[in-house]
């Protein structure tokens, strides 16, 4: 069953029905049938049987008077073609039948005796085996006896033969047209699955661009099922795309972490080669040496650190907080000064949201040392990336119903293509710049927005190119 297909099962589902009904049908018109034929011809035996009850007497076993052209009209008209006349002890007294109706295929003696006397009527066999009979019998009312009607079943039975072959013949004849008609019809209805299975089968040779065409009404089923399909495939188009993105983002990945790595190691593998070889031949030179050692293995510290934080930061971000009430007003006048730190021919004003009036109070609950690490990326960024004397602003208060921190430069700015890659791990606008021993490796802006997100805010980006940029912390408020 399960090699066949949709259709051939349907189909042998549908004609199995038809068939039962068929079935259930014509056993029921023909039992009803032969249930109102046996209730006809009981009912003209009853009244023979009681008519003949009440008679003087019975008339004797071979009665030469009886004329057989005129008993068998009389019979016939009763419907009852033999009638037998019975004593006390059972034993036949007398009785008429049809000349129609051979001796042989009368019921026997000893048949007629087992009737009982109440008017039930019940079944015979002739004395040949040759038809059934329907007998009925009565207490004779004038002599102590029993009179026995009886008519045999053979007309009844040929109406219920007959009836039963041509159902038969009937209900084959439209079993197979219907057969013939379901199938044809079926095959025109499962005409859209094998569309959809025709796109199913495209999609699995790898064109996830295909859709399933509207084959139908969007009320129908097919329409439903269309629809969900092209629901799922727009899904499974979109993750694998994203997939395929993901995994060149984790090759980039690699590339960058094994190219940030591989420039201090080499560094130190260069300063300890040096040594091995005998080159550093003065103290001067070996301290140079251990210096570049040193601030190699710090720049792959730092590395490290970033990348550890960043993973855990991507497993579990609320693990690696450590949060209570604090004032982000704190954090501007920090970075105010360590800009100024910096570069002291920088102009560094401290206002709100957007410039507009002094700072405004900005509580949030929240890892200060996270946060300050957020800042602290994000003014070293408008350090590292603006000429020296370039002005910035600080601005720290309530925007939109979040707390906010800006770091805002007068400098070069960015396209709108570097704006949307910056916070990229490892993404650096200028990547031809020589690096010195403590340039960034392309990671502060993408730790300082995994921090905010931590936080259940983020860090926004407002810059188009020559007009500066306007890096903005946004917390929820406490």
């Amino acid at each position: 069953m399960r090699r066949l297909s949709l259709r051939a099962r349907l189909l042998l589902l549908t004609a199995g029905l038809l068939l039962a009904g068929l079935t259930l049908v014509s056993t029921l018109v023909s039992g009803r049938l032969e249930r109102f034929q046996l209730d006809r011809l009981d009912g003209q035996l009853r009244s023979m049987t009681e008519l003949i009850s009440r008679a003087a007497g019975p008339p004797p076993a071979e009665n030469p008077t009886v004329r057989p052209d005129l008993l068998d009209p009389a019979l016939g008209l009763f419907g009852t073609p033999y009638v037998v006349y019975l004593d006390t002890g059972g034993a036949v007294v007398g009785g008429l039948h049809s000349s129609r109706v051979p001796g042989a295929a009368l019921p026997p003696s000893d048949a007629l005796r087992t009737v009982p006397a109440d008017g039930t009527a019940v079944d015979l066999d002739a004395a040949d085996g040759s038809q059934r009979w329907r007998a009925v019998a009565l207490r004779a009312v004038r002599w102590g006896g029993t009179v026995v009607s009886a008519a045999p079943l053979a007309e009844a039975d040929a109406t219920i033969t007959q009836l039963r072959v041509s159902s038969l013949v009937t209900g084959a004849g439209l079993l197979v047209v219907l057969t013939a008609a379901g199938w044809f019809a079926l095959g025109r209805g499962l005409r859209p699955l094998r569309r959809i299975e025709h796109t199913a089968a495209a999609i699995a040779g790898g064109d996830l661009t295909r859709r399933v065409p509207g084959l139908a009404s969007p009320g129908t089923e097919i329409g439903h099922l269309a629809a969900s399909l092209n629901t799922m495939l727009g899904q499974l188009e979109e993750a694998f795309a994203d997939r395929a993105a993901s995994e060149v983002r984790m090759r980039t990945f690699v590339a960058d972490v094994s190219h940030e790595l591989r420039t201090p190691l080499f560094g130190i593998k260069g300063s300890t080669e040096l040594y091995r070889m005998g080159a550093l031949t003065g103290a001067s030179d070996v301290d140079d040496a251990m210096r570049r050692i040193d601030r190699e293995a710090t720049r792959l510290t730092a590395l490290t650190e970033d990348l550890l934080l960043l993973a855990q930061l991507d497993d579990a971000p609320e693990d690696q907080l450590d949060r209570a009430p604090m004032d982000l007003r704190t954090l501007a006048g920090d970075a105010r000064h360590d800009l100024r730190a910096l570069d002291p021919s920088r102009e560094i004003s401290l206002t709100g949201p957007g410039g507009a009036g002094p700072p405004g109070p900005a509580p949030v609950d929240a890892d200060e040392a996270r946060l300050r690490q957020v800042v602290t990326n994000l003014v070293g960024n408008a350090a590292a990336h603006t000429p020296p004397g370039t002005p910035v602003r600080i601005g720290v208060g309530t925007a939109d119903g979040r707390a906010v921190l800006e770091v805002v430069d007068d400098g070069p700015g960015m396209t709108a293509e570097q704006a949307e890659k910056v916070f990229n791990r490892f993404y650096r606008a200028d990547r031809s710049r020589t690096r010195t021993g403590g340039a960034d490796a392309g990671l502060g802006l993408s730790i300082a927005r995994s921090l905010a997100r931590a936080h259940g805010g983020d860090v926004e980006l407002e810059t188009a190119l020559g007009e500066g940029a306007c890096f903005r912390l946004a917390l929820p408020l406490l």
